[in-house]
């Protein structure tokens, strides 16, 4: 009982942390950029302790949030293309220094080094593609689309865990994620399609988006998240898996460690972003 009140406590205050952050452009970035550095230095330091590579973990999340700042910069057109010049230098620093501190793997340094900016930091980034918009010729914030992904997320887990806890009886995933079940996977992705209408809807009444999807374009976005997002929360098992850890950290009572959390996103994020660009209203 203690457990699910501090669970429940826990998802209150991020739910919360999160939808306020939308509110603001300003909020949204500084909020997400300290997001894209906790989660950095968790990936970096789950590396290092498992004795699989040796990843510099202070360049590695600082090159990350400055991805994530530099992206916001260009999106809402702030700062030129050029902003980026200083992140890829350090991804060349990053492979250039292997020839100089010896490691016993460093293939296994530069895969994981660059895992980190691919896994985490660019999935995260893409928080600000979804967020600014060119209209005729101004760049304009919006909380729509972003916020709808961590919606259909909220959704599709909600509905996943209560169906698959009443119905669940065919195994989805059993090698990695024994307790998800395909009832579950269904009733979320229901959820979802529900919960994606009543988005269209508000989003018209309210005009939150300047480039206005269709009804079938938004439960078509929440059918993505659904399946992408599981497919990131089962990539986050298996990393876990492989690593021998229950859970990423324990900076979220209740909840584990960000990667934890954020598990889905860093794959439905992407997956959002192509989606949308492929009905090029972006």
């Amino acid at each position: 009982m203690k457990i699910f009140i501090v669970r429940t406590v826990t998802s209150v205050f991020f739910v919360a942390a999160v939808v306020s952050s939308f509110l603001r452009p300003e909020a949204m970035v500084l909020l997400f950029a300290l997001v894209t550095g906790l989660t950095l230095w968790e990936f970096t330091g789950l590396v290092n302790d498992s004795g699989r590579a040796v990843v510099n973990r202070f360049i590695s999340t600082a090159a990350g949030v400055y991805l994530f700042m530099a992206m916001s910069g260009f999106a809402s057109n702030l700062t030129p293309s050029s902003v980026f010049i200083p992140y890829l230098l350090t991804l060349v620093y990053l492979l250039v220094a292997e020839l100089y501190l010896k490691q016993a793997d460093p293939l296994a340094d530069w895969a994981y080094t660059m895992m980190s900016q691919m896994y985490v930091a660019l999935p995260l980034s893409l928080i600000n593609v979804l967020a600014f918009h060119a209209v005729d010729g101004d760049v304009t914030y919006t909380l729509a689309l972003p916020l709808s992904i961590f919606v259909f997320l909220w959704l599709n887990d909600a509905g996943a865990y209560c169906i698959g806890s009443l119905l669940g009886r065919h195994k989805l995933f059993p090698r990695i994620s024994p307790g998800k079940s395909w009832e579950g996977s269904i009733g979320g992705a229901v959820l979802v399609v529900a919960g994606s209408v009543a988005v269209y809807y508000l989003v018209r009444h309210y005009g939150l988006q300047p480039a206005s999807l269709t009804l079938l374009e938004w439960v078509g976005l929440g059918l993505v998240v659904v399946v992408f997002g599981t497919w990131g929360d089962l990539v986050e098992s298996l990393m876990k898996r492989t690593l021998g850890i229950k859970d990423s950290g324990n900076i979220l009572p209740g909840h584990g460690g960000m990667l934890d959390r954020f598990d889905s996103t860093l794959i439905a994020m992407p997956a959002a972003v192509v989606y949308l660009y492929t009905l090029t209203l972006l």
